[in-house]
């Protein structure tokens, strides 16, 4: 899968170029000013999205990586919370009983 991710990145990342070396060109003649500004904000999309595909998922949304994360580890938290809760009413009744 995650070749696959890299090789779409690579693809797009040329596509990306050919189309700002396009949208440049049209800049320099000044009559197709207004095609090429437009191509040249494509193309640097397109290049954000292709770094996106070639970096780890972590590393292209660290914030949503981080809420999983701590989603995990409040899970886990409360699982232990809710044992030693119980353990320690357990006890509590225990200690009434005697």
């Amino acid at each position: 899968m995650q070749i696959l991710r890299g090789l779409g990145g690579a693809l797009l990342w040329i596509a990306a170029s050919l189309l700002g070396l396009v949208a440049v060109l049209l800049c320099v003649t000044i009559i197709l000013l207004p095609v090429g500004i437009p191509l040249l904000m494509l193309a640097r999309r397109m290049f954000t999205r292709s770094v996106a595909l070639m970096l780890p998922r972590a590393m292209s949304h660290p914030v949503d990586e981080g809420r999983k994360k701590t989603k995990k580890l409040s899970r886990k938290a409360r699982k232990k919370a809710k044992k030693k809760a119980k353990r320690q009413a357990e006890k509590a009744a225990d200690k009434l009983r005697r």
